[in-house]
């Protein structure tokens, strides 16, 4: 098994047409993704690496079935790409970046109030190692195996998944729950999905400084019988520095490296001091 997707998923790209998008879609259909259609508005006829496009999500799910939506579009109109997709599907994974913070609100709002998943925005995505990929991440440093793995940065994860398959350790899933202060799937929710698959044996937590999701998940990690190892990045971040992510930032003493390793320890998480330790430490309880 995995989480969220397999080798089944059906997935509709919005945005297809543009630079990201197509470049995107190429090395997910490379992947193995099955990839029915696209949707940018006044495109609607064209093809896009073999994919059919439409203009709106209502034509392109008239004509074709889909699981989920992965967002391409531009920050500025990606609050309308998010509502038409959460209008339709169970799923949608919003890659954009630079979102307004009322935008991302209103996108969470409404993916609760339609019981959709939201992953992102500003994620890598998701994959499941020789099944599916829905993200921007390298397929080439996955495979399959029995690590999950949870992150708030994309490029910390490639190269943990990397660090992985080096000593031989294939993954499960990985899920990017991305670096914006507002998202829409929680590193807890993606926990206990864990949890729950028989496929995963063992978890990595990949957080970094800013907001609470880390303390929030350490609440979660207290109650499972899974072993977790966790890495937070920024332990020599200044207060009121931004740091890569929009919600990577210290704010009024709260958010620090140290209050996040302190309260996963305390849940009884194995904590990773450098990336290049992790695949010691998995092999240590898997």
């Amino acid at each position: 098994m995995s989480i969220y997707i397999d080798e089944d998923t059906k997935v509709i790209v919005q945005g297809i047409t543009g630079q990201h998008g197509s470049f995107h879609t190429k090395a997910m259909l490379d992947y193995g993704t099955k990839i029915v259609a696209g949707v940018t508005p006044g495109r609607g006829g064209e093809h896009i690496n073999g994919v059919p496009v439409y203009d709106t999500m209502k034509a392109a799910l008239s004509e074709h079935d889909a699981d989920v939506s992965i967002v391409f579009v531009p920050s500025m109109f990606a609050k309308d790409a998010a509502f038409a997709a959460l209008e339709y599907l169970d799923m949608v994974v919003v890659i954009t970046e630079c979102i307004p913070v009322h935008d991302s609100m209103k996108i969470k709002a409404f993916s609760e109030l339609k019981g959709s998943r939201l992953i992102g925005p500003n994620t890598a995505g998701i994959i499941s190692p020789g099944k599916c990929k829905v993200g921007i991440m390298p397929g080439m440093f996955f495979k399959e195996g029995e690590v999950g793995l949870v992150s708030r940065s994309g490029t910390l994860s490639y190269e943990i998944a990397l660090a992985l398959l080096e000593e031989g350790l294939g993954q499960s899933t990985l899920v990017g729950i991305g670096g914006d202060p507002v998202l829409g799937t929680s590193m807890s929710e993606v926990l206990r999905e864990f949890e729950e698959d028989p496929e995963t044996k063992a978890i990595v937590l990949i957080g970094e400084i800013g907001g609470e999701e880390e303390e929030k998940a350490a609440e979660v990690i207290k109650e499972m019988s899974k072993p977790v190892i966790g890495y937070i990045a920024g332990i020599t971040a200044p207060e009121e520095k931004k740091m890569g992510h929009a919600g990577a930032i210290i704010s009024r003493g709260k958010g620090t490296a140290l209050s996040k390793i302190n309260a996963l320890k305390k849940a009884g998480a194995t904590i990773a001091k450098f990336p290049y330790e992790i695949p010691r430490l998995v092999k240590n309880v898997i």
